[in-house]
């Protein structure tokens, strides 16, 4: 319990990008679990440690912003290419199969690790999201009829 409440805490103070670089430590950290589960003959918790794998690979996947273009649709066929990689390396127990997707992902990694120390990317996430508008509220009045009051409160 210690060590969820921990990394709970220590993940709410991440910006977007330094949570990028930690769910990719995260896969780079169960994949090599499978590794080992290969290396160990273990089917269980190599199966285990490519779920979990795999369900970072599509949480990444799901939050891409393909309208953006460029940079969202290679970050797509890079996650393609690592969840073939996973499947086959989990398929044919294959550790070298592992290997190869955990070094694609240290590579881009780096390269998430470089934007997040970005002093622009790290003021421009820092900033507090702006203010949501009002809801207005409905209030009934005397005569039976509802009218509209705005709210300081947001939904």
């Amino acid at each position: 319990m210690e060590n969820s409440s921990y990394q709970q805490k220590s993940v709410a103070g991440m910006n977007q990008v330094e949570l990028v670089v930690a769910l990719y430590d995260g896969m780079v950290r169960f994949l090599f679990r499978g590794v080992r589960a290969i290396e160990e003959g273990n089917v269980r918790e190599r199966r285990i440690a490519m779920k979990r794998t795999l369900d970072i690979l599509m949480h990444l996947q799901s939050r891409l912003r393909m309208e953006v273009g460029g940079p969202a649709q290679s970050l797509s066929e890079f996650y393609a290419v690592i969840f073939a990689l996973c499947l086959e390396g989990s398929r044919l127990a294959s550790a070298e199969r592992l290997l190869e997707a955990i070094r694609c992902i240290r590579n881009v990694r780096e390269a998430w690790q470089q934007v997040a120390q970005d002093p622009e990317v790290r003021r421009q996430f820092a900033q507090p999201p702006p203010p949501r508008p009002a809801v207005p509220v409905l209030v009934p009045v005397e005569s039976g009829v509802e009218a509209a009051e705005s709210s300081a409160w947001t939904a």
